[in-house]
């Protein structure tokens, strides 16, 4: 596992970044980074969501 996933403000980012899209989730209480801008969280409620910024500079989210 990456030290990311123990950075508290990380993980309130991605709790922010996933309630921002209106994804279920709850609270985020860990994160994967696969790499630059490309992370992988989960959530307190178990559900799982790659966080990445696409090609038009968005930050996206896709269910795991």
């Amino acid at each position: 596992p990456s030290r990311a996933a123990e950075d508290p403000a990380l993980l309130k980012d991605m709790t922010s970044v996933i309630a921002l899209l209106g994804l279920p989730c709850g609270q985020v209480v860990s994160v994967e980074k696969k790499g630059e801008n490309d992370h992988v969280a989960t959530c307190k409620d178990g559900n799982r969501y790659r966080v990445v910024l696409n090609a038009a500079g968005r930050v996206v989210a896709t269910k795991q």
